[in-house]
């Protein structure tokens, strides 16, 4: 009988949150899955009327062989925290970000060139785009974005062979994002 209670009050709880503003987003990125399959997450809080902060991750495993000596991968570790400003209000409408990011990264194969650069970066990034509201809780968004760091890597001649053409530190400045997110606002 107690627990019947507390079904009732637990789902009386969830149907007053409906009542009040959404102030948090879970969404992943179509355009980071379409590079080899990166898995990817964001979760992001809405800490004002104009303003959110967040945390992702991405996470890519795979190596695809395309036949003896042939093979390709994009893998990656990264985390990034983030802030975003909307002027209108949070998680509708136009928005600018910004993230600070750590990658651990090994990409060889693209191309059909044999060579792989393997090593970590760490960075800042900006990013911009709009959030479109399919209904209260689903939205879709798109953007792009870049980020700009220093990294520290390695360059082979093969995936398999390890030869090292070249290794060590510099500065860099790459696209990042081309954003097609499904989002769940709640």
């Amino acid at each position: 009988m107690a627990c019947k209670w507390r079904l009732m009050l637990f789902l009386g709880m969830l149907l007053c949150l409906d009542a009040q503003a959404q102030r948090f987003q879970l969404s992943t990125n179509a355009g980071t899955w379409a590079r080899l399959g990166t898995l990817n997450a964001q979760f992001e809080y809405g800490c004002a009327r104009n303003w959110t902060v967040g945390i992702s991750g991405r996470y890519n495993p795979f190596t695809y062989n395309r036949g003896e000596r042939n093979q390709m991968q994009m893998r990656q570790r990264s985390a990034a925290l983030g802030a975003r400003w909307w002027p209108w209000h949070i998680f509708s409408g136009w928005w600018l970000g910004t993230d600070l990011r750590w990658q651990e990264y090994n990409v060889g194969g693209l191309a059909e060139r044999p060579r792989t650069e393997e090593g970590w970066r760490v960075g800042a990034g900006l990013n911009a785009g709009y959030s479109y509201m399919i209904s209260p809780h689903f939205n879709v968004e798109f953007g792009l974005g870049f980020w700009a760091g220093g990294k520290k890597y390695a360059v082979y001649a093969c995936p398999e062979c390890g030869r090292t053409l070249e290794s060590g530190s510099k500065a860099f400045l790459l696209p990042d994002d081309l954003i097609i997110a499904f989002t769940y606002v709640f």
